[in-house]
């Protein structure tokens, strides 16, 4: 399947690549949310997290230490930074090639609002 994400990797599509090798390739995104908005995608076409084996398992290593490689490089490792994998629509995934979004720079707050239970 093509993506945008899998022409990027291609090199057919133009990104602002921070990060390649054999396994993963990593660039900045477009709308970023923070100084460090960087998205570290796998080489390989996967769809979403429901469509990971076994097999990928190593993979999505890499995607992680690629992750905490370019927080190193980017001077955001000390103070903190979030890894985030979104998965389906509901789950906010609007690229359905697997990726995994490093986000930092700012204080981040809250993840998700808590529901009130009164």
């Amino acid at each position: 399947m093509s993506t945008i994400f899998s022409k990027i990797i291609s090199g057919e599509a133009p990104a602002d690549i921070v990060y390649k090798d054999e396994h993963v390739t990593a660039f900045r995104d477009i709308n970023p949310v923070a100084p460090t908005h960087i998205l570290v995608v796998p080489n390989k076409f996967i769809s979403t997290v429901n469509d990971l084996e076994q097999e990928d398992a190593a993979l999505v290593g890499q995607m992680v230490l690629a992750a905490k490689k370019l927080a190193a490089e980017e001077g955001i490792a000390e103070q903190g930074y979030r890894l985030i994998i979104n998965c389906n629509r509901d789950g906010g995934q609007v690229v359905f090639h697997l990726h995994l979004h490093l986000i930092g720079g700012r204080p981040l707050g809250p993840m998700v609002r808590r529901l009130k239970t009164d």
